[in-house]
Parts: structure tokens; sequence; C-alpha cells
């Protein structure tokens, strides 16, 4: 077994190929991740679509052909052609597959680093994986040394401290822009989890929000809770319905969008003559606003946001570094915590060996009467206790050199010596993918 990633993101992207690769449903999903399931070198998948990435993260039997296969299906998904999506990839597999997975969970890799969103995304995007069966313990593995690889990363670094997305990025940028005048209202269009962000970071620097969405009802809710939260909420957040929206486009001066539609709800026929100066902030993948030339307007996407978001970079830099050397030794970690998981079953199928021994001779003995019937459970307990003995010196020396390079041949012969091979494939596919510490 391989660990395989396929990676897409703003690093080796633009937005264009982002959007077209993006994953807007779960049917689509569960459509893309069955058909490269069918492969036979394909044994587990994880499919994580964000406005930032597109990445395949697998377990596979052979990384040349499990590549080939991925690429296809994201070709026949995007539409885009095969060879330019293997030149625009990255494709890491193995040690250096983890290395990326904890480097992307614990938010090296995001457009904003230290962003708080990605997490959640890579956690619902295994749990949907675990729902349809596309997941087993081997990604489970990893996906959940991940998480704490994560929150050392948090607890050690101050990367996560702070307001850092996409979200708070555009509204940060707003702020700059109308920082000395004031009632001005911003128009939020989206109920999901950015337009949440973005209201609260709104409401936060002292925006009023109107809220658009196609379900009304979803936005209500949204309003009413976040207007719960604080007492100074109140009455900030008004909620228009969707048939307004082109209205509201041409009579607000800053606009914020990031709704989950598949195709852009706002087009050169909806925009209309303004006095001032507009700021469309279009923070969603595929983009909300299309490909729109009108005076006085300007439109920033999420790519444009990358130069602001560098400006800050160095403040991170130097905590970027020790989350980056904790990344490198969770990586050994996990590699060698995998290869005690080998020698678990060992350990194990040489006790119960021994226990099959002891049941078989104290019973042969009790037949032929060299011992007591009513002397058998003593007996039997000082077999156990002397069959312990002797295997624990070889048991701990068997972790240790669960670490080393040789341990799968040594382990292999321990197997065929002792012929417990098969017990130890029965008893690895019955292990629990649970890692030795809470998550």
């Amino acid at each position: 077994m391989s660990y395989l990633i396929i990676s897409f993101t703003h690093k080796n992207t633009n937005i264009d190929t982002r959007e077209k690769l993006a994953f807007n449903n779960e049917m689509e999903k569960e459509i893309f991740l069955r058909n490269i399931l069918q492969n036979d070198d394909i044994s587990e998948a994880i499919l994580v679509s964000t406005c930032n990435r597109v990445e395949v993260i697998s377990t596979v039997n052979n990384i040349s052909t499990a590549t080939n296969k991925i690429i296809e299906q994201l070709s026949s998904h995007s539409k885009l052609g095969i060879n330019d999506l293997k030149a625009r990839a990255n494709i890491l597999d193995d040690e250096n597959a983890i290395h990326h997975l904890f480097t992307v969970v614990s938010s090296l890799d995001s457009l904003v680093v230290g962003e708080t969103q990605i997490i959640g995304q890579i956690k619902d995007a295994f749990k949907f994986s675990v729902s349809k069966d596309f997941c087993d313990q081997d990604l489970a593995r990893a996906l959940h040394y991940s998480f704490k690889c994560a929150a050392k990363v948090r607890n050690i670094t101050k990367l996560g401290s702070g307001s850092v997305s996409v979200a708070s990025t555009a509204v940060s940028q707003a702020k700059k822009i109308f920082k000395y005048q004031d009632g001005i209202r911003a128009l939020v269009i989206g109920a999901g989890e950015m337009s949440t962000l973005t209201i609260k970071h709104l409401l936060k620097y002292g925006f009023d929000v109107v809220l658009v969405s196609r379900d009304i009802k979803k936005a209500q809710v949204l309003s009413n809770d976040i207007q719960l939260e604080k007492e100074e909420n109140q009455n900030r957040i008004d909620v228009r319905p969707y048939s307004e929206l082109k209205s509201l486009l041409n009579s607000m001066r800053l606009m914020i969008t990031a709704t989950a539609a598949p195709y852009p709800i706002i087009t050169q026929d909806m925009v209309e003559n303004y006095p001032n100066e507009r700021h469309w902030f279009d923070i969603a993948v595929p983009r909300d606003i299309d490909d729109i030339k009108y005076p006085n307007l300007n439109i920033y996407a999420v790519d444009d946001l990358q130069s602001i978001i560098d400006e800050t970079m160095d403040q991170r830099a130097s905590q970027a570094k020790t989350a980056y050397s904790i990344i490198t030794t969770m990586r050994k970690e996990y590699f060698e915590w995998l290869k005690t998981l080998e020698v678990a079953p060992v350990v194990k199928n040489l006790h119960l060996k021994g226990e099959s021994i002891i049941n078989e001779k104290i019973e042969n003995a009790i037949k032929k009467r060299f011992i007591k019937s009513d002397d058998q459970e003593n007996i039997h307990k000082l077999c156990q206790t002397i069959m312990a003995e002797f295997l624990h010196e070889p048991s701990v020396n068997l972790r240790t050199l669960a670490k080393t390079m040789e341990s799968d041949m040594m382990i292999g012969s321990i197997g065929s010596i002792f012929a417990i091979n098969d017990e130890n494939k029965k008893s690895k596919n019955n292990l629990q993918c649970e890692i030795p510490w809470n998550q």
C-alpha cells in the first residue's frame, strides 16, 4: 500500500483552472470517487474541493496506474486536457504525501497561512468518504494523525491566533478602502460558512450588512443567530429577498459574495450607472461575478487578495518555520507508529499460539493422568506466567525493531519461523484505526 495525493491549489493553478476543477455538490463528488475506486489499484480515496484547492487523497497499490486513473477522471469532470492537468498537478506519494497532508491540515499550505477553515473542510471531506465506504483504516489513520499534528501546531505556534481567512482579508481590504467614510453598508450574497465569517468581520469593523440569499429562510436564521451572539449586533443585519439583488447591486458601494453557485450569478446586464466607485469582492470558487467591465467598478477575486495577504506573511515567517519543524517530526513519528502496528499482531499471535499449546498439553496431560484435573487451573496460570515472561523481552525488542529499515524482513521471518503469517494477516484486517491519544 502507498499513499498518493494529487493536488491542484492556488500555488500551481489559477482561478480559471480551479473553478473548472471544482466540485459543486455531493453528487458530483460521489460519482467521481466511485469511478476512481472502480480501479483495482486504488483502495481508498478522499476528495477535497475548496476555493483554493482540489485534492485527491488516496491509498493505492500502483502509483503510476492510480495517478493516470485519477487524472483521467479529473479531466473528464473538468473538460481540461489530461496532459495539461499532469503538467500542473503536484503529485506526491508516501512520505511526501503525508508531509503534504499534515501541512495542509495545519494550514501551512493555505492562501492565508493560519486560517482555521481548512481543518473543518478536510474533516467534512473525510466524513463524506467514510459515510460512502470510500475510506478505510489506512486513510483514517493518516487523517487522525494529521488532526493531531494540526492541534500541536496551533498549540505551540501563534499561526492560528487572531482571525485569518479569505473572508477576513476581503473585509480588511474593504476597511482600508472605506476607512474615512461613514454610513457604508455592505451587501453580502450567500448564507453559507464563508458568508457567516464575512458578516461577523463586517460587523466587527463597523459596517452594517444587507444580506441576500436564494434561501431567505436560511438567511434569516443566520441573521438571527449572529445578532443573538452580541448585543451590539442588534438591528445591524437587514435580510432582503433575492429578487432585489439587481437594485441592491446598483445602490450600494460595497459587496462581498460567497455562494456555492456553479455559474456566475452577477452578469454584465445587471450593472447600471452609479455615481461613486463600487468595490465588489468575489470570494467564491467557481466565481459568482462574470467578467464585467464597467466604469468605477472594482472587482476582486480570490487570487487578487494574494498581494494583500503577502504583506502580512513576514510577521508569520518565524512561526511557520516552527510549524514546519513540528510537521517533519510528526511525519516521522507517524511512519514509526505504522511500523509498530505491524508488530502488534505478531506479538498477539505469538501469545495466542503459546496459549493454544498450553491448552493442548494440559488437556493431554490430564488424559494421560500426569496431572490431576483439580490442578488444571493452577497449572494453566503457571504456564501462562512462564510464557508471558518468555515473550516479554522479544516483544519489547520487536517494537524497537519496528522503527528500523529491516523491520519488514525481520517481522516476515518471525512469522514464517513460528508459522503465524496467516493469523497475522487476519489480525491486521481487524485492527481498529485509532491512534493512541485523544484527537
